[in-house]
């Protein structure tokens, strides 16, 4: 939703994923899609390829790049770019999924799990893959301007990350 068939450039394997980019009108289509409410989750494939097989010419590389610890920051694009609200990103990632699958997770209420995340919506930072917590690294991301990212993150209650 953040990312057309242009930013892949010169073939950049690490764009090379399933399904494939598509044109940019395609991707302002479901990003207004997702704000209409039509489209109700959104989710990372989370597909993480080793490098020896994405270092390969475009054609024969695997598709496939990590996508859980950029999700959040992406999906902030559209937030920023005005083409989103933070509420319909947020619920889109948490509470809707959790509704879907019955799960008790996705809300502030009393007595829901007390499983969050603290977010600074505006820190401005650029992806360095080396600091990335995944085995393997390749993401399209790689070295992106980004704008907003995870400072804890709370399971249980218990703090099990914390950007410093």
């Amino acid at each position: 939703m953040t990312l057309n068939e242009i930013d892949i450039g010169s073939y950049r394997t690490f764009f090379k994923l399933t399904p494939p980019l598509r044109a940019e009108p395609d991707r302002a289509s479901l990003v207004a899609a997702l704000s209409s409410g039509l489209i109700d989750v959104v989710m990372s494939d989370h597909n993480p390829q080793d490098v020896e097989v994405k270092r390969l010419p475009f054609a024969e590389a695997a598709a496939g790049a990590i996508g859980i610890e950029t999700m959040l920051a992406a999906g902030l694009r559209l937030v920023h770019g005005g083409e989103l609200s933070l509420l319909v990103l947020f619920k889109a990632m948490s509470t809707r999924p959790a509704q879907l699958l019955g799960l008790p997770g996705g809300t502030l209420k009393p007595g829901a799990p007390a499983d969050l995340i603290i977010v600074d919506p505006e820190a401005p930072w650029v992806l360095d893959p080396a600091g990335l917590k995944s085995k393997c690294k390749n993401t399209p991301f790689d070295e992106a301007k980004l704008q907003g990212r995870t400072v804890r993150t709370i399971v249980g209650g218990r703090t099990v990350y914390e950007y410093v």
